[in-house]
């Protein structure tokens, strides 16, 4: 192994190193290793030699950086394997994740935001966009986030649409900030022959808009395009798998809009009313979900269902209240204050049981499964055997 203590040396990537008078100025050569200690086998080069010249401390110093340089052996196949301590030491040099919407949502997260039908699901994404892209929070709520080039991935509205719900009557255009982005599906898509699906092309194309924009938030509205089935957990796994790919591959925040089937009003929300499969919500940072209110059909109000940044700030004690409205050319979520879930809920009388028992007795004389019949009324398959008297 090398000597630091004794006389000069001459590292092996140092090849303008000045010999001594032996050698008449030109370059000693490096001794060639004879054991393996003298032998760098991960690089396949010998380490330093020590040979007789004087000590030189701007030599040591580089040899110095070239053995701290070398490569830890920290992969062990699939994993990555370090010390706790290692792990915070690389860990605090990323920065502290910023909120992108106040508790919902931070910034290298892959959020989940799902709700019912007509409910406003795009309506509070382009919102959240809009205000990421401007770095502005929406009244009432926070961001700690610089703006950021957002991509908003629309598969719900055709571009008349969203004019229509951006302007008044079609006029005067609610001017976005330059960092904010839309991208639709083209309507005359010719999937090259080298791609074997639909969802093979889909995937590239997403990546090549964000090379492209340099984006760092992706908006997703919704997932039932990334994949054709997200029902079973089999087809929900490679599309989270994916996302979370991306996510990493370009550092990115990610917020993905999802259904919830049709529900009981009368129970609270949870990642159980996620239209398909709960993997869904398994691989997600973070979830929240919009419910409407049984006493006001204009009052929204928003849970959160995962935290992994937070606490459940928003959770059903404390959730947020907000109001659909346009003032003018901006369609969007008005903070309307806090209050509880239970308040909001549909109160459950016995007309209503009643109807749900025949409902259930009738699909299943249709040949409906239990789990069908639970999922069609937004019921648990185990209240659906009660009404059945299995």
């Amino acid at each position: 192994m090398t000597n630091l203590t004794g006389d000069n040396y001459v590292p092996h990537e140092d090849p303008n190193h000045e010999g001594n008078s032996q050698n008449n100025g030109e370059n000693p050569k490096p001794v060639k290793p004879d054991s393996e200690e003298n032998f760098d086998f991960e690089r396949k080069l010998p380490l330093p030699i020590t040979v007789n010249p004087k000590i030189n401390l701007e030599a040591l110093l580089k040899e110095a950086e070239w053995i701290l340089s070398l490569p830890k052996p920290k992969e062990k196949g699939l994993f990555t394997v370090m010390s706790c301590n290692e792990w915070m030491e690389q860990a605090s040099r990323r920065p502290i994740p910023n909120m992108l919407f106040s508790e919902f949502w931070y910034e290298g997260e892959l959020c989940m935001l799902f709700a019912d039908t007509n409910t406003g699901k795009s309506i509070l994404a382009v919102q959240i966009a809009d205000s990421i892209s401007r770095g502005i929070p929406i009244p009432g709520f926070k961001i700690t986030a610089q703006p950021q080039t957002v991509v908003y991935f629309d598969f719900e509205l055709f571009d008349k649409q969203f004019e229509a719900r951006y302007s008044n009557n079609f006029t005067q255009h609610y001017c976005f900030d330059k960092n904010m982005y839309r991208s639709e599906l083209s309507n005359d898509m010719d999937m090259p022959k080298e791609f074997e699906t639909f969802e093979e092309y889909l995937y590239f194309s997403l990546e090549k808009t964000i090379l492209e924009t340099k984006t760092r938030v992706l908006v997703i509205d919704n997932v039932t395009y990334l994949k054709s089935e997200t029902e079973r957990a089999k087809d929900a796994l490679p599309l989270m798998k994916h996302l979370k790919d991306i996510k990493k591959k370009f550092e990115l925040s990610i917020l993905a809009l999802a259904h919830t089937p049709k529900r009981d009003m009368s129970k609270p929300l949870t990642r159980n009313d996620l239209q398909g499969s709960k993997m869904l919500i398994n691989f997600a940072d973070s979830a929240f979900c919009i419910g409407e209110s049984s006493r006001d059909k204009s009052l929204r109000y928003l849970k959160q269902i995962k935290a992994r940044n937070t606490e459940h700030i928003y959770d059903g004690d404390n959730v947020c209240l907000c109001r659909i409205e346009k003032p003018f050319n901006f369609l969007g979520f008005t903070h309307a204050g806090n209050g509880t879930e239970r308040e909001h809920l549909r109160e459950q009388d016995t007309k209503d049981r009643d109807f749900l028992i025949a409902e259930v007795k009738r699909l299943s004389g249709e040949g409906m499964t239990q789990r069908e019949i639970a999922a069609e009324l937004g019921i648990g398959k185990g209240t659906v055997s009660k009404y059945l008297g299995i």
